[in-house]
């Protein structure tokens, strides 16, 4: 099944390789959805969202884990059954031990101190964003489940190698405005954000950028399918995509080293939610339509529901095996 979120809810679509589309239903009455993730660790989906962290084993019914933040923006998880969440105001909870009878009855959470002692704390800040800065992502690499790495908009790119109780920053060289990552393994990932396409081959000591000769410099989703490395784009920030001289673009990135643009059936929609289903690359728009990509091309899969116009700045998407 295909999860996917928005400003208002969250969507399961079924039936996503029967003729004529998917079949599209609420499933979480949510609003600000961040984030859909899964975890070998644990059954089912993980949803952050502007009214707490959720869990649900089914795609169906959902849990609030009662995080000491309300505002969740990002989830990550290691194979130690150790589960991290991101917050706004940007903090970082650990809960410890987890399985499935904790997630029934809710994780006891404790705050990450460590990361308010990185030396760029205080310029975390952003006016447009109440003077506040939020932990937009989260991510605990498969072959070195001791490594956290946190992305925070805005505030740049921060590790750890002791579950997150003590940190380093790794923002020299890319944009402090991170959107989201996908991290290949404990030394390559890619960042999003909100000035540029960054790549790092170790683990962010240096970053490389990838947008060069390209309008589109603000950067909101990124996957990978396949080896290669997927990211959506537009010129500017969220405010100016429905202005006539918005000019979105959808991006692949083979080998680490260049962009090449990628065709795809709503050109004129910016892409906010990449993931794979079954080797193949889908994909969810600022407007709502959720796209799939197959050996004979593109087709729409489903429309999310209009959330008074466009579906919201974020469509994150999740594929569950089931």
């Amino acid at each position: 099944m295909l999860i996917a979120g928005t400003d208002d809810g969250v969507y399961r679509l079924d039936g996503i390789d029967e003729e004529g589309g998917a079949t599209v239903r609420e499933v979480l009455d949510a609003t600000g959805v961040m984030r859909l993730r899964t975890f070998d660790a644990f059954d089912g989906i993980f949803a952050a969202t502007d009214e707490g962290l959720f869990h649900s084993p089914d795609g169906e019914s959902w849990t609030d884990l009662s995080v000491p933040e309300e505002s969740v923006y990002s989830v990550a998880a290691g194979p130690d059954g150790r589960l991290y969440a991101g917050t706004r105001p940007a903090h970082v909870y650990v809960a410890e031990s987890v399985d499935d009878a904790t997630l029934r009855d809710g994780p006891a959470w404790r705050e990450l101190d460590g990361f308010q002692d990185l030396p760029s704390r205080s310029e975390w800040q952003l006016p447009r964003h109440d003077d506040l800065a939020q932990v937009r992502d989260l991510y605990v690499p498969a072959d070195e489940p001791g490594r956290v790495i946190a992305g925070v908009e805005v505030g740049g790119v921060h590790l750890s190698d002791d579950g997150g109780e003590t940190w380093s920053e790794r923002r020299e060289g890319v944009d402090d405005d991170i959107h989201e990552f996908h991290v290949v393994d404990r030394r390559e990932f890619l960042a999003a954000t909100g000035f540029g396409l960054f790549h790092t081959t170790d683990a962010g000591r240096s970053w490389t950028r990838l947008d060069d000769g390209y309008d589109q410099r603000y950067f909101r989703a990124a996957a990978a399918v396949d080896g290669d490395l997927y990211a959506g784009a537009n010129i500017a920030h969220t405010a100016t995509w429905s202005e006539d001289d918005a000019d979105p673009a959808l991006f692949v990135c083979r080998g680490g080293e260049s962009l090449e643009p990628v065709d795809h059936a709503r050109p004129d929609e910016t892409v906010t939610g990449l993931t794979a289903v079954d080797g193949r690359l889908a994909a969810a728009t600022y407007h709502g339509t959720v796209l799939l990509r197959g050996a004979d091309g593109w087709r729409v899969i489903g429309e999310l529901p209009p959330v008074e116009g466009p579906s919201g700045s974020y469509t994150p998407l999740c594929w569950v095996d089931s």
